[in-house]
């Protein structure tokens, strides 16, 4: 039997978040609204989009038929001999297999990119024997399409039939789902009232998952076995208090700081990054996930009043049906900590995360199932594509590899250097509130040491650091960046390619579409008084190694 556990929050914020909150989720039956599928919790605006989007809750059991699908599917493959599993997808879509996929030990490559390189490098890796996933609920992601496109030119080229080697994961009755069906290819629905980043455990989670090997019924029984649990209006229902926990402190505490503590779900907090900041960063509220390398990063142990610190740990022995207490992680240094620690099995956890990130909706007021700052952000880059002739406005100043621009302010003038640069944006940071996010339009395997960046400049500033790589964050952070409090700043980081990629069927390249896509979030986040200092890699090699003496990290 599996369980979910959370340790008792220390006293402080969250333990007081805990106190006043819960026993009102719990005399409004919350829990039991939510399970049941009450479209009315989250106010008379959300009911039309929530109405739609609850099926979710009830999904270790109604997803047991694709066990069997899945499962022949496999066998089917791999009698081909194909057993390269490949998933083009986007936020929830890509994810959530990848995290099931690194637990379970299994591998699967995840395409999340329009980077050229990237995307070439997934093409060349084993063809022969790959077998491509392409996930898109509303079937008209470009990103998405683009590599489907891309694949299928590769498996022609190579005399291969796309439509053996393609596997649609869509909406039933989406314009991929009707295309995908007239060209003879082999197309999974997804059940269409659950949205993206609640999917982890629809069609769009669990075919590429299962088609690598992954247990789908050990997944799936760990889920429902604690749907009662977390269906209870009780206030020892571990959901309703990690959600006070997360939404709830006064005045609140708008970082959550994620730290894997050998809970054994690889990702697990990726995934949770973009469930949180998608869900509820709106309206100028919402709670900003910082993804940490570790305990020893600065944001564990700071002082600052606007952080809670959530533990991922082990399954620890003693911890069952009956005991849902697991030991808190303090931090001596740190007076009044706020921070919870969360236990359990992975299919436990994914579910456990998603009632409480919409019952931090309801505490914070706003609808958990809406993205409207990611679709501002998707309409820019489309402009940015139709406009055939836009060019980028010229860079302010020229450093050796590395073009310099500076939008949502005048707060560069008189910098001449990419340090300065850098210099000139953090100064526009408001130290005791806001956050610093860095976004990576890069090759997130190939380059994957800039990420280290992240905690460089959390060392140096001690305030919350994000990293995120373009343009998979557009579809999770991004909506926090956009439509949470005003108080980010921003590092965007693109880089000419080593060579373009052509998209078969459009007329623009993978190198256009990612420069549209990095450009459009830079002028949205620019439209709402956000400082972006924009770092373009006119040489990728030499400006990577230039970038990284700048920021004080050893050579890429």
């Amino acid at each position: 039997m599996s369980t979910v556990a959370l340790g008792a929050p220390a006293p402080g914020p969250a333990a007081d978040a805990v106190t006043r909150h819960v026993p009102q989720l719990v005399a409004e039956g919350f829990a039991s609204r939510l399970f049941a599928k009450d479209p009315t919790l989250w106010g008379p605006e959300a009911v039309s989009e929530s109405s739609v989007r609850l099926s979710w809750v009830g999904l270790g059991r109604t997803s047991r038929p694709l066990i069997g699908e899945v499962s022949a599917l496999r066998d089917l493959l791999a009698e081909q001999g194909v057993d390269h599993v490949v998933l083009c997808g986007m936020g929830g879509s890509s994810l959530a297999p990848e995290v099931i996929c690194a637990s379970a030990g299994v591998d699967l490559t995840v395409l999340d990119s329009s980077q050229p390189d990237s995307v070439r490098a997934a093409l060349a890796d084993r063809l022969d024997r790959a077998v491509v996933v392409v996930s898109s609920k509303s079937g008209s992601t470009i990103e998405t399409d683009s590599q489907r496109r891309a694949f299928k030119g590769a498996f022609t080229r190579a005399g291969i039939d796309p439509t053996r080697r393609i596997v649609i994961v869509t909406d039933p009755g989406s314009p991929l789902d009707k295309e995908a069906r007239a060209d003879g290819y082999r197309v999974i629905n997804a059940d269409p009232n659950v949205g993206g980043r609640y999917s982890a455990l629809t069609a769009f989670g669990l075919v590429p998952s299962g088609l690598a090997g992954v247990d789908l019924e050990q997944l799936l029984d760990e889920a429902e076995s604690v749907t009662d649990l977390l269906a209870d209006d009780d206030e020892a229902n571990p959901a309703l208090r990690l959600g006070a926990a997360m939404a709830g402190t006064e005045p609140l505490r708008d970082k959550l700081v994620l730290v894997d503590d050998g809970s054994g779900m690889p990702g697990f907090a990726d995934w949770a990054e973009q469930l949180i900041a998608e869900s509820t960063g709106k309206d100028g509220t919402g709670v900003l996930p910082v993804v940490v390398g570790g305990k020893d990063d600065p944001e564990v142990s700071s002082p600052a009043t606007d952080i809670t610190v959530a533990w991922l740990v082990a399954d620890l022995d003693g911890v069952g049906d009956d005991d849902q207490t697991v030991p808190t992680r303090t931090v001596p240094s740190r007076p009044a900590a706020s921070e919870v620690s969360v236990s359990g099995s992975l299919g436990a956890q994914l579910l456990l995360w998603e009632v409480a990130t919409v019952a931090a909706g309801r505490i914070l007021g706003i609808n958990p199932f809406d993205q409207p700052d990611v679709e501002s952000a998707k309409k820019a880059t489309r402009g940015l594509l139709d406009a055939t002739d836009a060019r980028p406005d010229p860079a302010l100043f020229t450093d050796g590899a590395i073009e310099v621009r500076a939008l949502g302010g005048d707060w560069l003038a008189g910098t001449t250097t990419v340090a300065g640069a850098v210099d000139s944006l953090l100064s526009q940071l408001d130290p005791g509130l806001g956050y610093i996010s860095i976004m990576a339009y890069l090759d997130r395997l190939a380059d994957a040491p800039l990420a280290q960046t992240r905690r460089t400049i959390a060392d140096r500033t001690g305030v919350p650091t994000t990293f995120g790589w373009g343009p998979r964050f557009l579809h999770s952070t991004g909506q926090y960046h956009k439509g949470g409090p005003a108080n980010g700043i921003y590092l965007q980081i693109t880089t000419a390619p080593h060579e373009d990629l052509a998209i078969p069927g459009r007329t623009f390249t993978f190198g256009d579409f990612i420069t549209a896509q990095a450009g459009g979030d830079a002028q949205v986040l620019a439209d709402r008084g956000r400082p972006v200092l924009r770092l373009h890699l006119t040489d990728h090699d030499a400006g990577l190694v230039q970038l990284t003496h700048a920021l004080g990290l050893p050579d890429a």
